[in-house]
């Protein structure tokens, strides 16, 4: 992993291949390994960058008055974008972190030539089902309170419930448990996990504002969704690419809200198509 000072602290990243570029942006509770499989794949032939935000799996705590909503982390991706002279980039989201790219769109994206949404939050549903509410809830608790709460997830029965990972994923099990180490072991990651629930309480809002503002991003986009997604409904998908001029949508089967985790091979090849679409016969 390679690190980068940046306003809000210091955020590790993953930069490897040569070729046309793309970011790839993770949710709540997860790190930059949730591409890690697709990144594999795909940087055979392009420069996959995927920074680890500091949404409560990530191992350097930030400065203490960084600003942890979804329109602050969306800032800081722009400046990562800005800071490592990113040009022409493909941007990829899932999860939340395709809430930050509908964000960023919103916001001109200067230096984006296209987006990719993976089954993510978007307009009302934020947090998003019953997993994101649970996670907002136990947000309110203390931090070492929500250390407690947090436990409780080491037990792979527990982190396979609905209200846990067990409607993200059907096969990402041990990068989940991977991902929770950070706020189990680091009392400075609880209190940035905190801090970045607590501050997501306005989500919705800046998702609803941010949908308004989608029919004017005049760049290709594509709407990637799982067929059997039970967090972010399939509508959100059909609705999101209706209302992108340049959108298209794609569905995958046999995969949970993490596409990355349940369908890397699928999902990397939709991407290279979609970046390459004259290269398809």
């Amino acid at each position: 992993m390679k690190e980068i000072e940046l306003s809000a602290g210091t955020i590790a990243y993953e930069d490897t291949g040569e070729g046309p570029t793309l970011v790839l942006l993770h949710g709540l509770m997860m790190d930059a390994s949730l591409w890690e499989n697709v990144i594999a794949d795909l940087s055979a032939d392009h420069r996959c960058v995927a920074p680890t935000l500091p949404l409560g799996a990530h191992r350097h705590a930030v400065h203490a008055d960084a600003d942890l909503s979804l329109a602050g982390v969306s800032r800081l991706v722009a400046e990562f974008l800005e800071r490592l002279d990113l040009h022409d980039v493909t941007l990829v989201g899932n999860d939340t972190g395709g809430a930050l790219v509908q964000l960023l769109m919103g916001d001109g994206a200067a230096r984006v030539e296209r987006v990719v949404l993976a089954s993510c939050d978007a307009f009302d549903n934020f947090p998003p089902g019953l997993t994101g509410r649970t996670l907002v809830l136990a947000g309110k608790l203390p931090p070492q309170m929500f250390g407690l709460f947090m436990q409780q997830m080491r037990i792979r029965m527990l982190r396979r419930l609905p209200l846990a990972f067990g409607w993200l994923t059907l096969r990402g099990d041990a990068a989940t448990a991977r991902w929770l180490k950070p706020v189990l072991t680091q009392p400075e990651i609880r209190r940035d996990a905190v801090r970045a629930l607590r501050a997501a309480v306005n989500g919705a809002g800046s998702l609803l504002a941010a949908a308004e503002r989608l029919p004017g991003f005049d760049r290709r986009a594509l709407v990637v969704w799982a067929k059997g997604d039970r967090v972010m409904p399939p509508e959100h998908g059909r609705r999101l690419a209706e209302l992108l001029p340049r959108g298209q949508l794609v569905e995958v089967d046999d995969s949970c809200t993490l596409i990355p985790l349940d369908q890397p091979t699928r999902l990397a090849q939709i991407i290279r198509e979609f970046i390459h679409p004259c290269d398809v016969s």
